[in-house]
């Protein structure tokens, strides 16, 4: 694994320390790793790793969740980072990059992640904008909702046309292209500590 930079934002506060994209920097944290190779040619894997929960009660230490082509990942990587950092910042958590090698990704996120990969894998270039801003508009409990739906039935890498995982891009990519500077309205959030005080485990997958 790549040398990480560890968040020092809270320390005195009693935050964890975090690594990337609000992943937990201690050992056996249930969390996503997205991996990007650093052949421009070669897909893109998002996993989620149970950690210590792994092996136990029937889970599998890991689940590869997508396989992303580059040229998806490169049209919504830039949608999800904003996002995911908007929100990090808020919390006064260091945010992260996408970079080559492995990426860890705090597990609510990796979750959101997810559906946004979800709904793009088997989409035409003039329908990603259209996903991403889709996406971007929904709530992250919505998201959350959307995973826990695809993943009990359509979770895999060889599940793209099933079920909710098919049902994620029809919704997602039915409607206009947004046009250049445009605004969307805003929206209500949840309270932005809400990321990491799910994270510590008063979340349920």
């Amino acid at each position: 694994m790549d040398k990480k930079k560890k968040n020092k934002v809270g320390s005195k506060s009693g935050k964890s320390q975090t690594i990337d994209f609000g992943a937990p920097d201690h050992f056996g944290a249930h969390l996503f790793r997205v991996l990007i190779p650093t052949a421009r040619k070669n897909s893109v894997l998002i996993i989620e790793d149970y950690g210590h929960l792994g092996d136990e009660g029937g889970i599998p230490r890991e689940e590869e969740r997508v396989v992303l082509k580059r040229p998806v990942w490169s049209a919504i990587a830039d949608s999800a980072r904003r996002e995911f950092n908007g929100r990090l910042k808020a919390a006064k958590v260091r945010v992260g990059r996408w970079h080559t090698g492995t990426n860890l990704v705090d597990r609510l996120l990796g979750k959101e992640l997810c559906v946004l990969a979800w709904a793009a894998e088997t989409a035409n270039p003039d329908q990603l904008p259209v996903i991403c801003s889709k996406w971007a508009a929904l709530r992250p409990e919505e998201r959350w909702w959307l995973f826990a739906m695809t993943v009990a039935e359509a979770g895999l890498p060889e599940d793209k046309n099933r079920g909710w995982r098919r049902a994620l891009f029809h919704a997602l990519s039915d409607g206009e292209k947004p046009t250049a500077g445009k605004k969307r309205r805003p929206h209500p959030r949840p309270q932005q500590n809400d990321l990491f005080t799910f994270a510590q485990g008063k979340d349920s997958k």
